[in-house]
């Protein structure tokens, strides 16, 4: 590698030497005066120059392979036009430009300065009339299109890559291509200005060359009127025509490449494949060539020739179709007798899906409003890593005829763990509260918390906001559908590769901190079991290096997934507890009367698995009424409390109370050292519970909020 930079950069250094060099003598062709000799082969570098911008446009089979085009046309019309000037001094201060302009001036022209002027004329015409105007156009047209279609390029990119179709590296490899040929033809159409200015300043230098030449040769050569106009207007023309050849070429050669579309051959290959390619065509070229050859006054062989040489090109045509159906047939016969369709392919299960029913495909749909589901979607998978730390593979979105029209499906494992309905062309409005102004709609439930709402028209979208409605389009439900459904399964969805891969990418950034613990204490199974069950409490575990040198403290005193588990959420305290914080930075808790504490630490059982709490079912019920009881007060004096109690308990009272309080998170003292101030907004007593119909009606009532939150 080192050696091959040692060579390299002489050569690289080279190149940027000697195209500098090349700038400064244009720029120095301009002002010194050229010898006669260095003219002409400087006028033969500009026609050879121009010959290669040609050749290297036919045979480019990718018009971005050539993007250089448009600086390479720059450099040539400013290079063209120093040899204007230079043999526009030439000519002016010596009456002669050079050996090749003289032979334009004699020899293409004839010696008559007269056909020298049409002929200059007609290439003047051709260059800015036809090509020139003609491939601005087309790159004017190309750039418009090319940056329109962009942002849809874009969002197709992001859907296959949603899809997963495509990864990481090919979506940007896609994205960087989108920006060259929108670079490129961007430039192009700059670069066709170029050329129609070249052709302008031919015409304007010309017309100068022609009066100062005849001037200067009648007033300072004492030259007669005749001889001076011949021999300045001969010079002049050959001059505007060997510079005129080369601006036509590459004028020429920037049709051609602004012209070409993506290919897999280069032009000449794709001329012989389409041009010939129907053999009727040219029968019938050679038919009409052959009848025109036989009307009276017109020449019969030139007619002939070219109809037999349309006969014999429509012949090669047909025993090429023949040969390419024989050799499609013999292809179409090998796939067929190929071996089977390993079985094994089909036991690919993707980890989630999407299935959507007919009437959902237009949320898929870029080009109509509101189908911006797939950006929803990477959308969603960012929230998750930024929230969680967790890696959500692409979700496949498909349609399924079996589904309701309006219905769609997430599957996990190719199991379905949620399913609902949205009314596509309406939006769903619900209402702020009970005492909310009622409008007309269709009812429904909303598909994520299963709260009462409506399905609205569009148009009355500013009618429900200005009541007070939270108004969502469909492709929003459904991202917030998916988002609560990957977080709710999060567990499940991180597996042993995704904890591998998350490992992999911390030992780019932590080598020591991840060598330490994996393999030499903890196996990959080993660490994905204590995310999960972080996880399964909505605890992020972004910061996977905190998590890992925990664990690499603790996990040589136990293997204990659950010990474990509170090492690493003490670790974790303040990211846990800051987000039950309140403005002021306090933590509202509930908390347990220290008997009550005890009496539960007592019935802690770990025969198998984790720890649980072993009471009996009434003595169960009434402590559940009680924390129901206790959630009430919290509830009225702070928007998120949280349970809090030892350590040792916290696991065990977790699984105690997640079945009635799901979303009630239940803290540690350990965890909440670093939380700043803490509150307690209620205690659960140890004695037996005494309350009123109507308190217990209010206890049920907050029972329900805390489930459904």
């Amino acid at each position: 590698m080192a050696a091959a930079l040692t060579v390299g950069a002489p050569k690289r250094s080279f190149v940027d030497v000697a195209l500098a060099a090349g700038v400064l003598m244009i720029l120095a062709v301009m002002i010194v005066p050229v010898p006669t000799f260095l003219l002409d082969l400087l006028l033969v570098m500009d026609l050879a120059l121009a010959l290669v911008m040609l050749m290297m446009t036919i045979y480019t089979q990718n018009p971005l392979h050539f993007n250089i085009f448009p600086t390479l046309l720059l450099l040539a019309t400013l290079f063209r036009l120093a040899l204007n000037v230079a043999s526009t001094r030439t000519i002016l201060l010596h009456a002669h430009g050079g050996k090749v302009i003289e032979a334009f001036g004699e020899f293409v022209v004839g010696g008559n300065y007269a056909v020298g002027i049409v002929a200059f004329l007609i290439l003047v015409v051709i260059q800015f009339v036809v090509i020139t105007r003609g491939a601005g156009r087309i790159a004017e047209v190309a750039a418009r299109f090319t940056l329109d279609a962009m942002p849809g390029r874009q969002m197709a990119i992001d859907a296959d890559l949603n899809a997963g179709l495509i990864d990481e590296h090919e979506a940007r490899s896609r994205r960087l291509e989108i920006q060259r040929q929108a670079d490129f033809y961007g430039t192009m159409d700059g670069a066709a200005k170029f050329v129609r200015g070249d052709a302008i300043a031919a015409i304007l230098i010309t017309i100068i060359n022609l009066v100062g030449g005849f001037v200067i040769g009648v007033a300072q050569h004492q030259l007669s009127l005749a001889d001076s106009l011949r021999t300045y207007t001969l010079l002049t023309i050959g001059d505007g025509l060997v510079t005129q050849m080369p601006a036509l070429i590459v004028a020429t050669a920037s049709g051609i490449l602004i012209t070409r579309t993506e290919g897999q051959k280069n032009l000449a290959g794709e001329i012989g494949q389409q041009l010939f390619r129907e053999p009727r065509a040219a029968y019938g070229a050679a038919a009409i060539l052959g009848l025109l050859g036989c009307v009276p006054g017109l020449p019969f062989l030139p007619f002939a020739l070219l109809a037999g040489l349309s006969a014999a090109t429509g012949w090669a045509a047909s025993k090429n179709r023949t040969r390419e159906a024989v050799a499609d047939a013999r292809a179409e016969k090998s796939k067929t007798s190929e071996a089977p369709e390993k079985v094994e392919t089909l036991l690919a299960v993707d980890l989630l899906e999407l299935e959507i029913g007919f009437g959902l495909v237009t949320l898929v749909d870029d080009s109509r409003p509101g189908g911006d589901l797939l950006q929803r979607i990477t959308l969603v998978r960012r929230q998750c890593a930024t929230d969680l730390g967790l890696l959500v593979p692409p979700v496949r979105v498909r349609d399924n005829v079996r589904l309701a029209q309006d219905g769609y499906r997430i599957r996990l494992k190719g199991v379905e763990i949620a399913r609902g309905e949205l009314l596509p062309g309406h939006l769903l409005a619900m209402a702020p509260g009970a005492g909310a102004i009622p409008i007309e709609g269709v009812e429904t439930k909303e598909p994520v918390f299963g709260l009462p709402a409506l399905w609205i028209p569009t148009h009355r979208q500013s009618e429900a906001e200005r009541f007070g409605y939270t108004v969502v389009e469909p492709a929003a439900i459904l991202a917030t559908h998916l988002s609560e459904t990957i977080k709710a399964h999060a567990p499940e969805i991180l597996g042993r590769q995704e904890v591998q891969t998350m490992l992999d990418e911390l030992r780019k950034r932590l080598p020591a901190v991840v060598d330490e613990v994996v393999p030499a204490q903890l196996t990959v199974g080993g660490v994905q079991k204590v995310l999960a069950r972080l996880l399964r409490e909505r605890v992020s575990i972004r910061d996977l290096g905190t998590i890992l040198e925990s664990l690499g403290d603790h996990a040589a005193l136990t293997k204990d997934v659950d010990t474990l588990v509170e090492r690493v959420r003490e670790s974790l305290g303040r990211a846990i507890t800051e987000q039950f914080r309140d403005e002021r930075g306090a933590l509202s808790v509930i908390s347990l009367q220290p008997e009550l504490e005890q009496e539960l630490i007592q019935h802690v059982q770990a025969i198998a698995g984790p720890p649980q709490i072993s009471l009996p079912p009434v003595q169960a019920r009434s402590i559940l009424e009680r924390v129901s009881a206790a959630v009430s007060t919290a509830l009225n004096k702070a928007s998120q409390p949280v349970f809090l109690c030892s350590p040792y308990l916290r696991p065990s009272l977790r699984g105690f109370l997640e079945r009635a309080f799901p979303q009630l998170p239940v803290l540690s003292y350990a965890e909440v050292l670093s939380a700043g101030a803490v509150h307690t907004v209620a205690t659960v007593t140890a004695g037996t519970s005494h309350v009123s119909e109507s308190e217990r009606s209010k206890v049920g009532n907050a029972h329900q909020e805390i489930r459904g939150r």
